[in-house]
């Protein structure tokens, strides 16, 4: 009688053991789903922070006539944070020429931006204040 007792006690203790570790499989399993979407949520909150700071999307702030200073001034500061090395010089010399003519820009805009750009860009400095000078004469037509 005492081996079957201990026998019983014993199919009893693996079987609970067995539970354990299935309990143990399980939630390691969920916890690594879990993660799994966290980095996949983390990953499209990048995606959609990266094509909000797009340069296309900033330079067309610039190039609205309706954009206002403040709406300029962001848009600004986020392509010198985001893109601050010249990558197509044409493209940048447009939104220099655009940002010069634009109804809403102020002297301190203009060279607050065209000085991080030389400062950025030394290589470009020629290029950088030829489109600045084109945008400012063209400003008074």
């Amino acid at each position: 009688m005492d081996i079957i007792l201990l026998f019983k006690s014993i199919v009893g203790l693996v079987v609970i053991l067995g539970l354990l570790v299935l309990a143990l499989l399980f939630s390691k399993k969920r916890q690594k789903k879990e993660q799994e979407k966290v980095k996949k949520r983390a990953q499209e909150a990048q995606r959609a922070v990266e094509d909000a700071h797009s340069f296309e999307k900033l330079s067309a702030i610039i190039k609205q006539k309706a954009s206002t200073t403040q709406t300029l001034q962001e848009a600004l500061a986020l392509i010198i944070q985001y893109h601050p090395k010249i990558e197509a010089v044409d493209v940048y010399m447009n939104l220099v020429f655009h940002l010069c003519r634009h109804k809403n820009t102020n002297k301190k805009m203009i060279i607050q931006f065209i000085s991080d750009l030389e400062k950025n860009n030394p290589e470009y400095k020629k290029e950088i204040n030829d489109a600045m000078m084109r945008g400012l004469n063209s400003r008074g037509v």
